[in-house]
């Protein structure tokens, strides 16, 4: 066999002299001055230290003999917790280890499953599966529509916002004098839009302030939060999981950037395009739920006039109490709506998932829950024929194909398709007692074209009126 012929015969000036096989040329790494090799190649050069794998992240490397220093300063290492950070403080209880409640539908048989559809029939009874239609738009987002830079992946991101901002305007919750949370940002594009449609003509007659909160767990690239620097709106972004973020945390200043919560006491909306399975309940929990071991069935407690006397802080680092006055009460403004675009159900946990009261309320519990979740996937994961429909279309000499499981034993792709469908009304049923528990009226809107994406349901919510 020939040797695979050299893209360059020498590598370019200044760059590592490394050959590398698997991609036919030198690497391009920058050298240091007077030097052949890059520090990733640089054990190729004699008298060098050996280079390691991080201990603290093993997608880079690092001199053995400089290890102590590098991790001191790595990207990768442990940071001091903000102020804002609850361990687990929305994760909610569950009953035991949920390992022991996890069902695999493939080791299921048929019986077993006959009497799971049984159960999600019986659940769904008297529920009001059928989704309205409410695929909206906002002004603000069409000149980008037409936009023919725009790819069609862009394209459907664009119709999801404008739906999105064009549902929160029917809601009444997009204006001014609010301050925006949009859960699971990512790059902040919804945000974005949010920010464009304030600054319409319509709504800067109004003075009042705006404050968007961008709550991400990773570190995101090609965020969109610097386009408005300079815009005089506080644009902040948290990098915590939704499930260690106490939005009550803002009563030391200067530690924490949810203290803008606490000073103007805007009343908060909660967003989120495509909040990935248990983390919309994170969110709702979030923003619903009074930090600490409260019953999900209590009505939300009052709020403390400024007047009273306050305890203490039992996380004051000194353990004083706060000292009235306007900024006396530690929470944030009140929760005014949310609107958060659902998805990937499969990946709900029993252990998060707001609607446990709901499922216990129609004797399901937690291996049920576990069950429908998997079963959830069969809406959106564009299935194959069964093994029953494939035999018909085959000839009758070829020998009928296997059984891969007891799922295509009796059930149709169409069929499972719907189940799919029933499960994850079943579980968003629950968030809806949830909210209603919580003073809140949901409801459930397909705010997209299936051609747009498959998972098109949103999730709306403002406070119920008084009866």
């Amino acid at each position: 066999m020939a040797a695979p012929r050299m893209s360059t015969a020498a590598p370019l000036p200044g760059r590592c002299g490394f050959f590398v096989e698997k991609k036919n040329r030198f690497c391009k790494m920058i050298v240091a001055k007077g030097k052949v090799y890059c520090g990733e190649h640089a054990t190729m050069e004699g008298g060098v230290s050996r280079r390691i794998v991080c201990p603290l992240d093993p997608k880079h490397t690092v001199s053995e003999d400089k290890l102590d220093k590098h991790l001191k300063k790595c990207n990768s290492r442990e940071k001091p917790k903000p102020v804002y950070y609850v361990e687990n403080i929305n994760t909610g209880s569950a009953d035991g280890d949920e390992t022991l409640h996890q069902v695999s539908l493939s080791e299921l048989s048929r019986s077993q499953l006959e009497s799971l559809l049984d159960k999600l029939k019986a659940g769904v009874k008297g529920l009001q599966c059928d989704v309205e239609d409410s695929v909206l738009s906002h002004p603000i987002v069409q000149e980008e529509l037409n936009n023919p830079k725009n790819g069609d992946s862009a394209h459907k991101h664009l119709k999801q916002q404008s739906s999105i901002l064009g549902n929160l305007e029917a809601q009444g919750l997009l204006g001014r004098g609010r301050c925006f949370i949009e859960f699971g940002a990512g790059r902040g594009k919804l945000s974005h839009w949010i920010h464009e449609a304030l600054k319409t003509p319509d709504h800067q007659k109004t003075p009042d302030e705006l404050q968007m909160l961008l709550v991400e767990r990773c570190s995101t690239r090609f965020k969109v939060d610097g386009k408005h620097q300079d815009s005089g709106v506080e644009f902040e972004r948290l990098q915590v999981d939704i499930q260690h973020l106490d939005l009550s945390k803002t009563r030391s200043p200067g530690l924490c950037r949810v203290q803008m919560l606490k000073l103007k006491k805007l009343p908060l909306v909660g967003v989120g395009k495509h909040l990935c399975g248990a983390a919309t309940d994170l969110a709702l929990r979030c923003l619903l739920v009074t930090p600490g071991p409260k019953d999900e069935t209590e009505p939300p407690p009052k709020r403390l006039k400024t007047s009273e006397p306050q305890p203490a802080d039992p996380q004051s680092d000194s353990g004083d109490p706060p000292e009235p006055g306007p900024d006396a009460d530690s929470g944030p403004g009140p929760v005014q709506g949310l609107a958060v675009a659902l998805c990937c159900h499969h990946r709900c946990e029993w252990r998060h998932y707001v609607g446990q009261q709901f499922f216990l309320q129609r004797g399901l519990g937690p291996e049920e829950f576990s069950a429908f979740c998997r079963m959830s996937s069969w809406a959106t994961c564009g299935l194959r024929p069964t093994s029953q429909e494939l035999r018909q279309r085959e000839d009758d000499e070829h020998e009928p194909a296997e059984e891969t499981d007891a799922v295509n034993s009796f059930l149709s792709s169409s069929e499972r398709e719907h189940i799919g469908r029933l499960c994850k009304r079943l579980i968003d049923a629950g968030r809806l007692h949830f909210l209603q528990t919580r003073g809140f009226e949901g409801k459930l809107c397909r705010y997209a074209d299936a051609q747009v994406t498959l998972e098109n349901v949103l999730l709306t919510a403002v406070p119920s009126s008084p009866s």
